[in-house]
């Protein structure tokens, strides 16, 4: 089984696994994934994660996470620029999700950010996904 969109399939497996109830997924690692479950991470929409190093393939272990009435701390995540579609903003073109409420995660010359870092470092890129 060959994947053609392997971000979208972290995307989707972290979806699932709200709607499911989970505590937690596993998607097959790499850098780029490892870098949006960090950002994820940092603003505050998943709980943890571990990349666990295993042949063939690391594994990205990801907790997820639900407010104190449980509630997804995820209220939607999409992608936005697939393989078959590119999408690329200028730093002055980002849009902002849900007029501030949500984050766009962009990968750039200097690594993956968000859209909100990319307007202050004056870097454009490939909108990869929205989430709010």
């Amino acid at each position: 089984m060959s994947m053609t969109d392997p971000i979208a399939d972290l995307l989707t497996r972290i979806r699932n696994g709200h709607m499911a109830g989970h505590r937690s997924v596993s998607v097959p690692g790499s850098k780029m994934k490892a870098e949006i479950v960090r950002i994820m991470k940092d603003e505050g929409y998943i709980g943890d994660f571990v990349v666990e190093e295993l042949a063939p393939q690391d594994v990205i272990r990801v907790d997820l996470k639900y407010t104190s009435d449980g509630n997804d701390a995820i209220t939607g995540i999409v992608r936005v620029s697939t393989p078959g579609r590119r999408v690329y903003c200028a730093n002055d073109k980002i849009p902002k999700v849900l007029n501030g409420l949500g984050i766009n995660i962009v990968s750039t010359s200097r690594g993956v950010m968000t859209g909100f870092a990319c307007r202050r470092q004056g870097v454009g890129g490939e909108i990869l996904c929205n989430i709010w």
